[in-house]
């Protein structure tokens, strides 16, 4: 329904006389253009998707323009339908660790911010210029995810110069991730609370949008360096399905590279601190004298 709200009639190539109560398309409109009946339409618009052939669902997404990510998750709610999808989960999911090697690959990347996560949007392992990068992220109300930073931190409206379209982009990724992972019971958590909390992450919520993370630049404005101009690239993991590895960089020689440097050169300092101290503790614990028992 909401494609079809989206879409006018001028952009399906459909003729327009007299007056229409709609902007988008009517439902006898996109049944036309699929080649299905009015009647078989709504059924499947209401949510009836078992039964509904590979082929039926091609036309609609043709018919309705979707993009790929929106015909994606669509054949991820028929699936769903089917039966094909991941059985209900009735335990509750292990703490994930990341593997050693995966550890590895992400100490190498010196660079620019280097993470792991979900499709729930949490962090679940970074880089050392990563973690003072969304250093924020962890130590607020965002509690290590993004989504819940973006929409529960105030914070968030300075980090992101275009909170509205980080804003967008942050919802789009968890509906995706309901349609490939319905049965999550912490993303349904996740979105209870965010509904719960912000009228700004409902509204988008009941937008339906979905969206693929794979590449492209964004603007930020990190509260010890300032502004940043940072191009991503996101990699699915194929041995961790549903995760996914993002590095930003900035470009060579850019103000935005002098910056993430600056911001490494902060980090590591810092982190070498932190060791130093907790030397001092520990030999400062080692040197108190012992307590003899008295009779």
């Amino acid at each position: 329904m909401s494609r079809r709200a989206k879409l006018t009639p001028e952009q399906a190539g459909i003729p327009v006389s007299g007056n229409r109560r709609v902007a988008g398309l009517r439902r006898s409109e996109v049944a036309m253009l699929a080649d299905v009946s009015i009647e078989y339409y709504a059924k499947i618009e209401r949510g009836s998707l078992g039964g509904v052939s590979d082929a039926v669902l091609d036309a609609l997404a043709r018919a309705l323009r979707l993009d790929d990510a929106e015909r994606e998750y669509l054949f991820g709610l028929a699936r769903i339908a089917h039966g094909r999808a991941e059985p209900v989960r009735r335990r509750k999911p292990r703490q994930w660790v990341p593997r050693e090697s995966l550890t590895r690959a992400l100490e190498v990347i010196t660079g620019g911010p280097a993470f792991v996560r979900n499709g729930r949007m949490d962090i679940l392992a970074t880089n050392l210029l990563g973690a003072a990068f969304y250093d924020q992220v962890f130590d607020g109300p965002g509690q290590g995810n993004l989504a819940r930073f973006n929409f529960l931190d105030e914070r968030s409206r300075d980090f992101y110069p275009d909170w509205e379209a980080a804003s967008d982009v942050s919802v789009a990724i968890l509906r995706t991730e309901a349609g490939r992972d319905p049965h999550d019971r912490q993303l349904h958590d996740l979105i209870g609370e965010l509904s719960a909390r912000s009228d700004a992450f409902r509204t988008r919520w009941g937008a339906h949008n979905v969206r693929r993370h794979g590449s492209g630049t964004k603007n930020f404005h990190h509260h010890l360096v300032g502004d940043l101009t940072l191009t991503y690239e996101g990699l699915e993991l194929t041995a961790e399905p549903g995760l996914s590895f993002l590095i930003y960089t900035a470009e060579a020689g850019s103000p935005s590279q002098d910056r993430l440097n600056l911001l490494a050169s902060w980090s590591a300092a810092s982190r070498q601190q932190e060791a130093a101290d907790r030397q001092s503790i520990a030999r400062l614990g080692s040197a108190e004298p012992k307590k003899e028992n008295t009779p």
